[in-house]
Order: structure tokens, then C-alpha cells, then sequence
């Protein structure tokens, strides 16, 4: 899978920035210059992606 960053800026100004095809935090690094050159953060949503990749990492460090 192919790894993009999608910024969405509606009517209003307002903008989502969406990212996929990263695994677990990479994709708070990679969007990390786009969010602080937009502004203040109003919130977060973290997709399933994210979750099931974090908790693959943490059974691999607890098994070594």
C-alpha cells in the first residue's frame, strides 16, 4: 500500500489532514510539518490502523 497524506481545507477554512498506508506512529512523524504549519490542532482521531499496529509492536517486544 502506498503511503499519502491527504489535506482536505473546506469552506470555512478549516482543514483535515488524513493519513495512510502508515504503520502505527510513522504517521504522526510524517504529517508532523503539515499540522504545525496549519495551525492550532482541534483534535485527533486515530484509525484502526494505527491501534492494531501498535499493539502488533508491543507482542513482538514482550516475545523477545
Amino acid at each position: 500500500m502506498s503511503r499519502t497524506i491527504e489535506v482536505v481545507i473546506n469552506l470555512k477554512g478549516e482543514t483535515t489532514v488524513t493519513t495512510r498506508g502508515f504503520a502505527g506512529a510513522s504517521c504522526r512523524d510524517a504529517s508532523r510539518s503539515l499540522e504545525e504549519a496549519l495551525g492550532q490542532r482541534l483534535g485527533e482521531r486515530l484509525t484502526a490502523q494505527f491501534h492494531q499496529t501498535q499493539a502488533v509492536t508491543q507482542q513482538q517486544q514482550q516475545s523477545q
